[in-house]
């Protein structure tokens, strides 16, 4: 399964939804990847795709800071599943893939 791209991600938190971007891709054969919102951009650590099961680490700063562990399922061009901080509860994350722009449209 493919999963590198741009995702907009939103996250329901107990303070709101809190929108992100995530940008997936390979470097030597693994996934790497970045994650922009509140105003800051973080690198995404221990990227891992198993089946359909995508998972990684991230530290935000913004509202507080928090290290994030994610785990969403991926269908297509769909993902949902959770973000947990510690021993908050699970945040609901949903996201959708940014289609490609077709060559001539760039």
């Amino acid at each position: 399964m493919l999963v590198e791209g741009t995702w907009d991600l939103s996250v329901s938190t107990p303070i709101g939804k809190i929108a992100a971007v995530i940008e997936l891709g390979r470097l030597d054969g693994a996934l790497t990847g970045a994650a922009r919102g509140m105003g800051e951009e973080v690198p995404l650590a221990d990227v891992a795709l198993e089946g359909d099961l995508l998972t990684w680490k991230q530290t935000v700063t913004q509202p507080v800071r928090l290290n994030l562990v994610f785990a969403v399922t991926v269908t297509g061009d769909t993902l949902t599943g959770t973000s947990r901080a510690g021993r908050l509860p699970a945040s609901k994350v949903t996201g959708e893939r940014r289609a490609v722009p077709a060559v001539g449209e760039r």
